[in-house]
């Protein structure tokens, strides 16, 4: 992720060294005096909208306190302030939510959810991102000595955006921040020296984008000392273009121009000031993308590289594998935990295992609460999260200094923009803590589910019986690159079905045994309900696999940005509902294999069974 700078000139290593030792010293003084730091942002939110629709409707009548806020405000979803969402989207200019003028509409990830929503945001809030991105890399320096002597190879993408009725821009709040003068105005920063020009990232076309950044991160490979993007499956994409394009790369570099289809003047010209003819590194990149094996190609064709700068936490976690081939295990580093609600952490332990990340939320950002999430352990080992909270349950939400160390809490915001006591959707674990200020795990994001019946399967469920299933593939050099599921109502009964996108590597043919196992496999690894209504109750059919052709999902990448999803914000859905994405994976299904019989189930508990 990019940093937003503070200084305005060129920086002398003591000068740099110092800013550094201020930004670690902020990070300090909010983290041991979070609480303090939540009540004053929890005032300053609630005195400055004091007179605005929604918390007088509330009967809140400029109470700040604590106390009168979480007695008198609901904890809420987004279904909730959807009216007033679509009054300010209708041109309502009155103060609703904020008493600040909404800016604009950050949209939400097409995939989390399977809904676009909009959220309010106002201009300040850009300086309040920015901060957050201004921690990065004083963070990571402290690691990672030397950064400021290099470049950074990010591939950073926008997208176009919608105007709602009312005339306010909606965008993703990534295109939003790339967008503003935060970013392209922002002053020399050894920290923001990227091989990218803003032209680069700042053009739609996604190809022209694409080839344009990697031709620049190509031409300043020496200077490359950190790579990245935003999530790990966009950076895998950066090298997948670099597998099939490098020979019209190489030919760029070789002679000095720009590909005829590279038709943005403002890119061609940008990169024109960069790329010059290079005979012996387009013969070098020629060799190394020219071998058999692809494996270490960060490093052999960016041999500086100290790390790889992607989130691989949730179900990016699937990816991990694919970057250690393709970087030599180079350390990956997720950096931040941020959404379009809220920019919400930071990892202050960048270099630990991809498993181990955790953030630590920083008090200033908004005013954070926490839901307890109880996981039926043994029944279902799924996360239960109840869609509307009576009163017993609002009580329980608790204040960031009091969390608990390894409970699991859903995440809910009150913020400058105009959400109050707003369930974000993710469920975190409480890893430790840094001074009073909790550091979390990112667990999942809630109501990723698949469900026939009375089971529940969630994503993080869903992923390791995944990952069980495929062991079954090593054998003939084969590994699953991506997949979705679906669960299947039209059978009767309705059953669960995935969508497997395998990488051939083997010479021996994979029997239709293999993956029938590969069907077991996950029916074994899901929760006792689901079992129960294959094995008892009859109301769950075999789980099927489908695999799909070569290149079906990045099909289905270009189907949700057709529909106006993120590039940057993308990320390959795991249960997929909407008939034409389900129409489009059975299009280019290749295969299809069913579990050849039922898992095994008792009736009760697992541990109970162990002591009989």
């Amino acid at each position: 992720m990019p940093e937003a700078p503070k200084n305005t000139q060129k920086p002398t290593d003591y000068s740099l060294e110092l800013k550094n030792k201020k930004t670690i010293q902020f990070i300090e003084d909010v983290t041991s005096n979070a609480d303090e730091v939540q009540k004053k942002v929890l005032e300053e939110i609630l005195s400055r909208n004091a007179h605005v629709e929604y918390l007088q409707r509330h009967g809140l009548n400029g109470h700040t306190d604590r106390e009168t806020f979480k007695k008198i405000m609901p904890v809420i979803t987004y279904e909730d302030i959807q009216p007033h969402i679509d009054r300010i989207a209708d041109g309502d200019t009155s103060p609703i939510l904020c008493s600040k003028p909404i800016s604009e509409f950050l949209t939400s990830s097409g995939t989390s959810g399977g809904e676009r929503k909009l959220m309010p945001t106002i201009e300040e809030e850009l300086g309040r991102r920015s901060l957050l991105y201004s921690l990065l890399m004083p963070v990571m320096s402290h690691f990672v000595p030397g950064l400021e002597k290099g470049k950074g190879m990010y591939f950073l993408f926008i997208k176009s955006e919608a105007k709602t009725p009312g005339g306010l821009v909606a965008r993703p709040v990534l295109t939003s921040y790339y967008k503003s003068s935060h970013f392209k105005d922002r002053p020399y920063d050894p920290y923001t020296n990227y091989t990218s020009p803003n032209e680069t990232i700042l053009c739609s076309h996604s190809y022209q984008s694409m080839y344009s950044q990697l031709l620049c991160g190509l031409c300043q490979h020496k200077e490359v000392l950190r790579v990245g993007a935003v999530f790990a499956s966009g950076f895998i994409r950066a090298i997948r273009f670099l597998e099939k394009h490098w020979p019209l790369l190489c030919n760029d570099i070789r002679t000095g121009t720009i590909d005829a289809q590279i038709t943005d003047q403002s890119v061609r010209e940008a990169v024109m000031k960069i790329l010059k003819p290079d005979p012996k590194l387009a013969d070098f990149i020629e060799a190394e993308c020219s071998k058999d094996s692809w494996q270490g190609i960060i490093t052999r064709l960016w041999p500086n590289t100290k790390y790889v700068d992607v989130i691989v936490t949730g179900t990016m976690s699937q990816y991990i594998p694919t970057l250690d081939y393709y970087s030599n295990v180079l350390p990956l580093v997720c950096t931040m935990y941020a959404s379009s609600e809220c920019y919400f952490g930071v990892n202050l332990k960048p270099l630990c295992k991809p498993s181990e990340v955790s953030y630590t939320l920083i008090p200033t950002m908004a005013y954070f609460e926490f839901l307890p999430v109880h996981r039926n352990n043994g029944v279902t080992n799924s996360i239960s999260v109840p869609k509307s909270l009576n009163e017993k349950e609002q009580q329980e939400l608790v204040d960031l200094v009091d969390v608990k160390l390894g409970q699991e809490y859903e995440l809910v915001v009150t913020t400058y923009a105009g959400l109050y006591r707003y369930r974000v959707g993710d469920v975190l674990r409480v890893a430790g803590f840094k001074n009073r200020a909790p550091q979390f795990n990112f667990i999942c994001r809630k109501n990723v589910v698949l469900s026939i019946d009375s089971d529940k399967t969630d994503e993080v469920e869903l992923q390791n019986a995944v990952k069980n299933a495929v062991n079954h593939l090593l054998p003939f050099d084969a590994t699953l690159t991506e997949y979705t599921s679906y669960a299947d109502t039209t059978t009767m009964p309705g059953h669960y079905v995935l969508y497997w996108e395998l990488s051939l590597n083997g010479t021996t043919p994979i029997p239709p045994s293999v993956f029938e196992d590969c069907c077991l496999t996950i029916e074994e690894s899901l929760n006792s309900v689901y079992r129960q209504g294959r094995v008892c109750d009859k109301s769950i059919g075999p789980l099927e696999i489908k695999t799909v052709e070569p290149g079906t999902f990045d099909k289905l990448m270009d189907y949700a940005i057709s529909l106006g999803a993120s590039i940057n914000q993308y990320k390959t859905p795991r249960c997929v509902k909407f008939a034409p994405i389900v129409e489009l994976l059975n299009s280019r299904a290749v295969s299809s294999y069913f579990s050849p019989k039922c898992p095994k189930w008792l009736p009760g508990r697992k541990q109970w069974s162990n002591k009989n």
